[in-house]
């Protein structure tokens, strides 16, 4: 904004303590002064909007109710954390959110002795939460744990294990569920928060603990008519029969935008000696910002923006982005095959599919946050006789890693995983980072996998994906904009195992396998500049390897460099082992694998990440000539005259 916020209330607030020392009058000034903070820091540095605004309300009461940080709260995925980051302690760093050297995006332990939990991936809260409530009873400590999941967490079988889990015990476990979207009952004005503060309070539940004693004096057969009767009298008003039955005490629903109804609700679940309670609280997605309460998925995330229209800033490119290619790509292959169809684990226009949907309404199955599910359906789906791609991020990917190798892998199903986000996501941090699939999909008997150099090479793949019924096989490509190469109409199909020579040289060759292509066409200008000209290759392949041209580049070559966007353990580590197992180590190539460095690495430019890993094309030339011999001094003098 071009003026100063005037935030007067928010001024004295350093951390959750100033909250609870003010009148609870001055809360619904302090919630609209957080919002305008937020909406104005996050104008500035991008990042997760939507969410945020939506719990502005929930995260002052919760402040204001529980003792902080002695309480344990936990966020579910973090992203709903903006508004918690600013009123604990953090609030003059916020504008450094999702850079290099500043705040995380999500929850980190490190970050604040106010955030109990690290969280990036959905679903985690309750079992965290029933970890830590279980800790303090073991420990003697009155602490309450306070786990906050959103209903789209909810969608994910991990949250049902951890609460038929906290069910069966006594721990003092609150579970609040921020219902932004799906609305699972609706709350009813006044009426509804009536009924939320009677049931959450003491008078009702000694009321209910005394009904039980006297039920169980009772003949048996009296049990469970009384039980019905009262789970009917209770779900008629207010919803909630499935969390009775996993054990939860349930309250709600209640509007999560009004402090009267909140405050006294959170007052009542504080004071409950009763074990584990969820509190259904409905809110608002976008809440307080029109632009994303119109258009909750546009203002989910977001770029920088202009607080006072909305718009979004948009960095010009001549180039398409891997996930629209990904998108535009599969929808031709399946303007031709009524067999493909797409799943997606709540990921729709992440993964580009929600073009697709537009196109094939009746062709894509979103299943929520469950990949697991997700991977063992698509599964299902192959063994009939249909081809399906399943799109998911390749950071999600890892939590079904499970089903990829017993339901598909060792059924030998054609299973399509297309993985968006491989390599490094920059903003997003070590949470999203696309490091590992290679490594751990590389593992796996069955299983072909393919990098895309670039946008038209992976639209070769996406059609090559499309005809491979031998089996499963996977593409990953990375986050952001293609490199503006020449697109074709169509995809077509790829020889299984087969790269390619994009460069004729000698001495030294370059062997990439992702868009790491780039960076070695730009190094080999670099090394072309002091007398060298080295071979260019794609791999395209990691399984099956090309074994011909690799072993040509071996036997032909003093160096040979691999470059991938993926950790150790992937494309490298599979090609060191077929040189040494072929004896191609044994004579003059000095073979020099880059990947990503084992270490999880924070937030940074994509760009920056890169460069630090040593995989653009300053550190690719380095790593070659040091393979040549050239010492510091020389290299040195390479890098003068490289300019």
């Amino acid at each position: 904004m071009a003026d100063k916020l005037e935030t007067p209330l928010l001024d004295t607030i350093t951390s959750p303590e100033d909250i609870r020392a003010l009148p609870q009058e001055d809360l619904r000034q302090l919630a609209d002064e957080l919002r305008a903070e937020m909406i104005d820091a996050v104008s500035v540095t991008g990042g997760h909007l939507g969410a945020g605004l939506g719990v502005v309300e929930l995260t002052v009461a919760i402040h204001a109710i529980f003792n902080t940080p002695d309480d344990r709260l936990i966020w579910d995925v973090g992203h709903q954390a903006y508004p918690h980051k600013i009123v604990t302690g953090r609030r003059d760093r916020i504008r450094t959110l999702r850079q290099k050297d500043g705040l995380s995006g999500f929850t980190r332990r490190a970050e604040s002795e106010y955030d109990a939990f690290g969280a990036g991936h959905s679903s985690t809260s309750i079992s965290a939460g029933l970890g830590m409530a279980v800790a303090a009873e073991l420990q003697g400590q009155p602490r309450r744990v306070i786990s906050v999941i959103g209903d789209g967490a909810m969608s994910a079988g991990m949250a049902y294990e951890a609460m038929n889990n906290a069910g069966t015990m006594d721990a003092r476990l609150i579970v609040i569920l921020n219902d932004n979207d799906m609305s699972i009952a609706p709350p009813t004005g006044a009426m509804s928060a009536y009924l939320a503060r009677l049931v959450s309070g003491p008078v009702y539940r000694n009321m209910r603990e005394t009904a039980k004693s006297l039920a169980r004096r009772l003949p048996p057969f009296f049990h469970e008519p009384a039980r019905r009767t009262e789970e009917f009298a209770r779900s008629f008003f207010t919803g909630g029969t499935l969390f009775e039955e996993l054990g939860f005490y349930y309250v709600g629903p209640i509007d999560g935008h009004n402090l009267d109804h909140l405050l006294p609700v959170l007052e009542n679940v504080r004071d409950s000696e009763t074990g584990p309670i969820l509190v259904h609280v409905v809110t608002k997605k976008g809440k307080g910002y029109a632009p994303a309460e119109d258009s909750a998925d546009k203002y989910h995330g977001v770029s920088k923006f202009n607080v006072i229209t909305g718009a979004q800033a948009k960095a010009p490119s001549n180039a398409p982005s891997y996930t629209s290619v990904f998108a535009e790509s599969l929808i031709q292959e399946a303007e031709q095959d009524p067999r493909i169809v797409a799943v997606t684990a709540a990921m729709p226009s992440g993964t580009g599919l929600d073009k697709f949907a537009k196109a094939f309404a009746d062709r894509i199955y979103d299943v929520g946050i469950a990949e697991q599910h997700a991977v063992t359906f698509a599964a299902g789906l192959a063994a009939d006789g249909m081809r399906p791609f399943a799109a998911i991020y390749s950071t999600f990917l890892q939590r079904a890693y499970d089903q990829v190798i017993h339901d598909v892998a060792i059924q030998n199903l054609p299973v399509r995983f297309a993985i968006d986000r491989a390599g490094y996501v920059g903003a997003d941090g070590p949470t999203h980072a696309g490091n590992y699939d290679a490594a751990y999909l590389g593992a796996i008997p069955n299983m072909t996998l393919m990098a895309a150099a670039d946008e038209a090479e992976l639209r070769h793949m996406v059609a090559t994906a499309a005809q491979h019924d031998s089996g499963p096989i996977a593409f990953r490509y990375p986050r952001g904009e293609g490199r503006g190469v020449e697109m074709p109409e169509r995809g077509k199909v790829l020889q299984i195992g087969r790269g390619r020579i994009v460069q004729d040289g000698g001495t030294i060759a370059l062997l990439s396998y992702g868009t790491r292509l780039g960076e070695c066409l730009a190094a080999s200008e670099q090394l072309a500049a002091l007398g060298l000209n080295p071979t260019v290759a794609d791999a395209r392949f990691m399984k099956p390897l090309d074994r011909e041209m690799i072993t040509n580049l071996a036997q032909t070559h003093d160096v040979l460099v691999t470059a991938e966007e993926g950790s150790i353990g992937g494309f490298g580590a599979h090609v060191a082992t077929f040189l040494a197992n072929e004896g191609l180590l044994d004579g003059n190539v000095r073979f020099r694998p880059l990947a990503l460095p084992d270490s999880f690495v924070e937030q940074a430019s994509q760009s920056d990440m890169y460069a630090a890993a040593g995989l653009n094309a300053r550190g690719i030339v380095s790593t070659a000539l040091k393979a040549l011999g050239y010492d510091d001094a020389a290299l040195k003098a390479a890098y003068n005259r490289i300019g």
